[in-house]
């Protein structure tokens, strides 16, 4: 079973528009809204690829309540442990072209009595687990090593760790070397301090954040694919040209998949082909939906990994 961890999940609402301009006025054509957050995102990707998954998450207020109203009916098993504060909403706006404007409130503060019962949560299910997903952002009032727990009572167990994460909560967390880690463009260039803009120094990064702890790195780079980096080789995976309607989830999507397919026994260069092929399906979609395994399976095959050598 894959395990994913949402710590900061949201009530998603995504609404599409006819074009995002500055100083003029835009249509709604449509608007939705879900339980929302990187893991639980994570699980509906595996899911619906005939994956078993279990999301764990928060869940406080009437926010709160609504996120566990529509996991309810997700076709997944999700088990919510309910906190003292409100859970946040995020909004996504996006229009015909594909522009796309994501705000995200930061989150509910979390006490130390209920993040001992989160971990307590994760303990409790983690013998049951190949993998666990620890997905999104830190509240506020939670420490930045919380993740570094996680990650070291999974391998405690012997249980892989993919972690998708940013800022200080990355920092820490790869001190318990992770399995493999997710970054983004931005999000890598922060870890690093540096402006990442070619080739070679996406090369070079993956390598750099791969000595800092984790086991393997994949460095999503959006319509341009990935760059990744295993104990073995260094990755490239190059994606066909789409036409993107919402990047927004297609990096959810991607480590979802990727795990998804690691869990079968697949190399890590056919879990990578899976991953950037899955996310770029995604991609191809309006708003904040997902691709399915035929969807995903019509783009994996257009996806060219190739081996750049171990550096």
């Amino acid at each position: 079973m894959i395990v994913t961890f949402t710590i900061n999940p949201a009530l998603d609402r995504t609404v599409s528009v006819d074009r995002l301009v500055f100083e003029d006025r835009a249509y709604i054509q449509s608007r939705s809204e879900d339980a929302g957050g990187r893991g639980i995102n994570a699980s509906r990707v595996i899911h619906s690829f005939g994956g078993k998954t279990l999301a764990l998450l928060t869940a406080g207020g009437s926010t709160g309540t609504k996120i566990e109203k529509f996991l309810a009916k997700s076709g997944f098993p999700a088990e919510a442990m309910r906190i003292k504060n409100e859970s946040r909403t995020n909004l996504t706006i996006s229009d015909r072209q594909g522009l796309t404007i994501k705000l995200n409130e930061i989150g509910p503060p979390i006490s130390a009595d209920e993040l001992k019962q989160l971990y307590h949560l994760v303990e409790a299910v983690i013998g049951k687990a190949s993998w666990l997903m620890i997905c999104g952002s830190l509240p506020p009032s939670v420490p930045p090593h919380f993740y570094c727990e996680l990650i070291t009572l999974a391998r405690k167990r012997n249980v892989k760790t993919l972690l998708d994460t940013d800022g200080e909560a990355l920092v820490h967390a790869l001190e318990a070397r992770p399995s493999v880690i997710t970054p983004n463009h931005q999000e890598a260039e922060r870890l690093l301090g540096a402006v990442l803009i070619t080739r070679s120094q996406f090369l070079e990064a993956v390598d750099r954040i791969r000595a800092m702890g984790a086991e393997s790195v994949i460095l999503s780079l959006g319509s341009r694919g990935a760059i990744a980096r295993d104990a073995h080789d260094t990755w490239e995976a190059i994606p066909p040209r789409v036409d993107a309607l919402s990047p927004i989830g297609a990096g959810d999507a991607m480590a979802a998949a990727f795990v998804w397919a690691m869990d079968r026994k697949k190399t890590f260069a056919d879990a990578l082909r899976w991953g950037v092929g899955t996310g770029t399906a995604s991609a191809k979609l309006p708003g904040m939906q997902f691709a399915n395994l035929a969807q995903a399976k019509e783009i994996y095959k257009r996806v060219e990994v190739t081996a750049l050598g171990a550096r």
